[in-house]
């Protein structure tokens, strides 16, 4: 009885692990088509809005953005397909103003310039984009904000992002600013989003630009903003700001720390076309062609 017993329930045991491997495959097989098709469907949608808004956005971003403006078509090409890779991941949240559709374009459009050179480029630790009409309280502190990055996310005045960007020469610039601490907060504090070559070769910068750092923090003057001086998170933003705005100013006083951000971000903004290595940025995938096809 026994013996008859145990050979009646071992083939049922048999079957069903068959069966279940069976089922987990299929399982997989369908996970991995419908990932197939929702990549599909986006990159279609991408597409569309490509060919739809492309002159559009083409003519805010050259009216906005001097970056942008000085690219080559194939660089400006590029650079848009990154804002529509950028724009779609993320939430933009509207406080105290009614939304406007170069909000988003361009706010992305900062976050793409200071990562241009990269692989990583879409900061995916922050999903929301918090933009509010002027400076802003936070916290505890005194002083009004422009902005600032939190684990919230990211929050921005538009007021002063559209003025420090339409005056290009100073270098004061908090869209800059704040998606540098964004581009160092996905790196070292979360590393969701982290860009490998940026991560490695931060320390290199480091090694450059501290001494400069304390140096300021000692009383010493320099082409950067005395803000630089505050603590060293605030050194590297204030250093984005005036890498990319005062380019020619910043190399000739101070081209040590101006070379290793080049190093650091694979992009020299005095070059025409921006980018050191283009290998370094290659995401295929992420990067995609949404030109118009026969364009």
């Amino acid at each position: 009885m026994q013996d008859a017993g145990k050979i009646g329930i071992f083939p049922c045991v048999d079957i069903d692990a068959t069966h279940m491997t069976e089922f987990f495959l299929l399982a997989l097989a369908i996970v991995f088509l419908i990932y197939r098709l929702m990549i599909r469907i986006r990159t279609e949608k991408r597409r569309r809005i490509y060919e739809a808004k492309h002159d559009d956005f083409d003519g805010l971003l050259s009216r906005y953005n001097p970056y942008y403006r000085s690219l080559s078509n194939a660089g400006r090409q590029r650079f848009l397909q990154r804002v529509l890779l950028f724009m779609e991941v993320k939430q933009f949240k509207y406080i105290d103003l009614e939304p406007e559709e170069s909000m988003p374009l361009l706010i992305s459009a900062a976050a793409v310039q200071l990562t241009f050179g990269l692989e990583h480029f879409r900061l995916d630790y922050f999903m929301s984009i918090h933009i509010l009409r002027d400076k802003y309280r936070f916290g505890p502190y005194n002083m009004p904000f422009e902005g600032h990055v939190s684990e919230d996310g990211i929050y921005l005045s538009w007021n002063h992002f559209v003025r420090e960007f339409t005056d290009y020469s100073d270098g004061q610039n908090v869209g800059l600013h704040e998606m540098a601490h964004a581009l160092t907060y996905v790196n070292f504090t979360v590393q969701d989003g982290r860009d490998n070559t940026f991560h490695d070769r931060f320390t290199e910068f480091s090694a450059t630009a501290r001494p400069i750092f304390e140096r300021m923090q000692a009383g010493e003057s320099t082409l950067l903003d005395p803000y630089a001086a505050t603590n060293y998170q605030e050194f590297w933003a204030v250093c984005i700001e005036t890498f990319f705005e005062r380019s020619t100013s910043f190399k000739r006083q101070l081209p040590e720390l101006y070379h290793s951000l080049c190093t650091l971000l694979n992009q020299d903004p005095l070059t025409p076309n921006k980018i050191l290595n283009i290998n370094i940025m290659s995401s295929g995938s992420l990067d995609g062609d949404l030109a118009p096809t026969g364009s």
